[in-house]
């Protein structure tokens, strides 16, 4: 045998459970299959479980699980503060996995044996929990980016009720009231952001120098670093960008050449984060943002492609300055590409987005 692996399902009430094993000639086997409760009571159970039946204690273990939506977070806490080795997997990812090796049939035990036999064929990454100050952040950031559409929502209805061939006085008067609570509350969670973001000094440090910059702000900075935990699982550009679903995908084939496109399969919360301080770098003309956005502009022929270029830079910059914990300098940063000369001061082979 070369390796345990735990594949763990996960629901709101219920974790389902399947031990598989893989041996020198890379044959799964599946060695024993439960159901345990979501809570604390059943985690404990879940281990003692595993124990009993990983009868070989010098081979390794890895524990595969879905992430669905928080249900696994406090499954995937216990069992990394237990001393296992646990991989999160996205759901995309173990959707196509399981319909690539042939499993019609979905319910939560297939799943969970279908999560075993990922984890014992593949070298999944580790897990490893986010920091509290940081989950934190992200909880507020989240809340105020619901708010604030919500408030367009809100706004979205009181425009129409106000132009309508009959309005009516008692609706309008009831959105303009919750129009003013939700400002208030909007008010009152960015106090909070920026009070969070303050109370840790190394933090506040690599703040200031970051909003240094005209135009960027300390909300845009906060949901960032909320959404990548601080960039702490980050070793480099590249891994960031593609996080945020900035990284380009091409489509051909043979003499097919179909569009080359931004991904946008990863983090939104970033992106729409970036959105407006992007045209911000080019009102304000800071460092070399705009005659970068001026040669992708001439190239393509697409503002908006420009602008998402633009984004990608800024998010790189934002890396570069809170990894260096140093100020925007336009003459170290005006003059060349921010990625390039930051991996080539790491000694990286990285490339800068374009």
């Amino acid at each position: 045998m070369l390796k345990y692996a735990l594949g763990i399902d996960v629901s709101k009430k219920d974790i389902h459970a399947s031990l598989s094993v893989i041996d020198l000639g890379q044959q799964v086997k599946v060695k024993a299959s439960s159901k345990f409760a979501n809570q604390l009571q059943g985690f404990k159970d879940l281990i003692s479980w595993v124990n009993r039946h990983k009868k070989e204690s010098t081979i390794p273990l890895i524990i595969a699980m879905e992430a669905t939506g928080v249900y696994y977070e406090a499954c995937a806490l216990f069992l990394f503060k237990a001393g296992f080795e646990v991989a999160v997997v996205l759901p995309n990812k173990a959707k196509k996995y399981l319909q690539a090796v042939g499993l019609k049939t979905k319910n939560d035990k297939i799943d969970a044996m279908g999560l075993a036999r990922m984890g014992a064929e593949q070298c999944l990454e580790a897990w490893q929990p986010m920091d509290e100050f940081f989950y934190t952040l992200r909880a507020l950031t989240r809340h105020h980016q619901s708010l604030q559409e919500l408030k367009n929502n809100i706004n979205n209805q009181l425009h129409a009720d106000e132009h309508s061939i009959y309005s009516s006085k008692k609706v309008t008067k009831q959105l303009k009231k919750l129009i003013l609570s939700i400002e208030k509350q909007l008010k009152e969670i960015g106090q909070d952001i920026h009070d969070h973001l303050y109370s840790k000094a190394e933090v506040a440090e690599k703040i200031n120098y970051i909003t240094d910059i005209k135009g960027l702000g300390y909300m845009t900075v906060a949901a960032i670093l909320g959404e990548t935990n601080g960039f702490a699982l980050f070793k480099s550009i590249p891994q960031l960008v593609s996080y945020a679903g900035y990284d380009v995908i091409e489509n051909q084939s043979g003499n097919h050449r179909g569009k080359t496109r931004i991904s946008k399969k990863g983090n939104s919360h970033i992106r729409r984060a970036l959105h407006l301080p992007a045209f911000n770098m080019i009102r304000y003309n800071i460092g070399n943002f705009k005659p970068f956005f001026e040669r992708i502009l001439e190239r393509h022929h697409q503002k908006m492609k420009a602008y998402v270029a633009v984004q990608k830079k800024l998010l790189a910059l934002i890396y570069t300055l809170w990894r260096k914990n140093e100020g925007f300098n336009i003459n170290t940063f005006g003059n060349e590409d921010t990625v390039s000369s930051f991996a080539l001061a790491r000694g990286q082979n990285e490339v800068a987005p374009a």
